[in-house]
């Protein structure tokens, strides 16, 4: 082969000389849980505050968001930051980012053991009587 049949029957390479322009950093969102239920799945909720174009008053705005967090880390009523990710399912878009701070209403209660709680807190009928 002679070097000008060569040079005919290979593909010129594109070379790109420009770099790749940077990605935006992802928009993040800060909510508390309210839905711990599903399995690797947290349901988000994020409040704005909205201005009434006729009377000025700010309105509660609330959003829910399927929060994707592989370790179930967050539970109801933690204040976690979310990012927006690709989509991951059919509703999920968000990924935990971190906790923030955890809820302290359900520190240390099972279902389980109401009336250990209830003793303790001496809310017992039998605690009752022998106070009075």
């Amino acid at each position: 082969m002679t070097a000008a049949k060569q040079n005919a029957t290979e593909k010129p390479v594109a070379k790109n000389t420009e770099p790749a322009p940077p990605r935006k950093p992802p928009v993040t969102v800060e909510g508390t849980v309210t839905s711990d239920k599903m399995a690797k799945t947290r349901v988000v909720q994020s409040v704005r505050l909205v201005r009434h174009p006729k009377y000025g008053k700010y309105l509660r705005r609330y959003t829910r968001y399927y929060v994707d967090d592989p370790k179930n880390e967050a539970h109801v009523g933690d204040r976690v930051q979310i990012a927006e990710t690709r989509p991951l399912s059919r509703l999920k878009r968000w990924r935990l980012v971190r906790i923030l701070e955890r809820s302290v209403s359900g520190e240390g209660f099972t279902a389980a053991e109401p009336s250990s709680v209830i003793a303790e807190a001496g809310l017992a009928a039998d605690a009752g009587a022998q106070k009075a």
